[in-house]
């Protein structure tokens, strides 16, 4: 006789809770003031910052002078015009000290770029919302990605955001919310995406081909803590004829090497 039994469905995972934060209108607004600043050429007046953050002008008056007495910005006292201040640097200095990785990344993206010619990337995402690029080593190829030290992206774009989401630990549902927000040269449906994000997640390395940005090739290998959990990523960038697949499978191999050498993540 034979017995049949049922299996019972599997527990569905709890989604983590979400953490809310109240914002603080002052510290917001100052913020805003210092990107800003550091976004535009020239220096600007009180009436030309509270018109583009969209201030009233008393207001921004009042956050500017505690910006220039905390010395992130500067005033011109003739022209009555700001711009940022050498207190920003004395902050940006400090950061980087605090963060060893853009220091010990960069000989090993150097080898890199020289070696393979691409354009080779740190890039920090502890935050998982943004991606930010912390060190750069450029080939001498004649062709320039548009990225820079201190350029910020969605944490979820390109190969580094397959990444992301794979050890990020983050649920479907939220995962699938701040895809539909990316923009592509080339977009993928989010089933194709995931199918790449579990790839990534076993294998340890990701490839965008020609997706986020058409005509080119962007490999990431995650750098993880023994814990699996991801806060960098090395990225190379090339041109899309310019490795064949079995070289692009090469320099996956070299990226993961140096990220070994970084932390000495568990690779399979």
């Amino acid at each position: 006789m034979i017995k049949q039994t049922t299996k019972r469905p599997a527990a569905t995972p709890q989604p983590k809770p979400v953490v809310r934060t109240r914002a603080v209108p002052a510290v917001s607004r100052a913020i805003a003031i210092l990107r800003l600043l550091g976004k535009v050429k020239e220096p600007m007046g009180v009436n030309a910052i509270a018109q583009a953050l969209d201030l009233i002008p008393s207001t921004c008056l009042h956050i500017l002078r505690t910006l220039v007495d905390e010395k992130l910005i500067s005033v011109d006292r003739d022209t009555k015009r700001y711009r940022l201040g050498m207190g920003v640097l004395t902050l940006a200095r400090s950061a980087r000290e605090a963060n060893a990785f853009p220091l010990t990344v960069q000989s090993g993206l150097d080898r890199l770029s020289s070696k393979w010619g691409v354009t080779a990337i740190g890039v920090d995402v502890t935050d998982q919302e943004q991606m930010v690029v912390v060190a750069l080593s450029r080939s001498s190829l004649p062709f320039r990605l548009h990225v820079d030290v201190g350029s910020v992206f969605p944490a979820l774009l390109s190969a580094t955001g397959r990444l992301v989401a794979a050890f990020g630990g983050q649920p479907m549902p939220e995962l699938k919310r701040r895809f539909q927000k990316l923009r592509w040269d080339k977009p993928m449906d989010f089933e194709a995406w995931y199918k790449e994000v579990v790839f990534a997640q076993k294998h340890h390395y990701s490839i965008d081909r020609n997706t986020y940005i058409a005509g080119l090739h962007i490999a990431a290998v995650p750098v993880l803590d023994d814990a699996d959990r991801i806060a960098q990523t090395i990225v190379c960038a090339s041109l899309a004829d310019q490795l064949t697949k079995s070289q692009q499978l090469e320099l996956v191999t070299a990226m993961q090497k140096e990220a070994r050498l970084l932390v000495r993540p568990k690779f399979d």
